[in-house]
């Protein structure tokens, strides 16, 4: 199991006494069984073939959309005052940095040497 977030808060005994009281007294979204898993049907089972052609075009992949150009990882050293700088900007300091090198760049091209 991963571990919560810091700052999570989870409920207290009683709390959570009630909470699984509502959800038995709740005759529209009962408490799912062992039994009620044996009997599940996979939704290409379950549903019409068209309609589970239309469920199944709206699906996206799990996880972050693959990227064309990919991000390399390097080791850079900077000044300490720099760093600090853009990581006091909050999360997205990195991608803030990379828009600063990337507009250097276009604002001074590089010679080669």
């Amino acid at each position: 199991m991963p571990r919560p977030k810091k700052g999570t808060i989870f409920p207290s005994v009683e709390e959570n006494a009630a909470i699984c009281a509502g959800m038995a007294a709740d005759a529209d979204n009962p408490e799912l069984t062992a039994e009620w898993f044996e009997n599940a049907k996979p939704a290409g089972e379950f549903f019409p073939p068209d309609t589970y052609a239309s469920l199944k075009a709206t699906w996206r992949p799990r996880g972050r959309p693959k990227v064309i150009e990919k991000k390399v990882s390097i080791a850079i050293r900077l000044d300490a005052d720099i760093l600090k700088a853009f990581r006091e900007t909050g999360k997205g300091w990195q991608t803030r940095l990379n828009s600063a090198l990337r507009r250097y760049i276009s604002e001074h091209p590089l010679q080669d040497r």
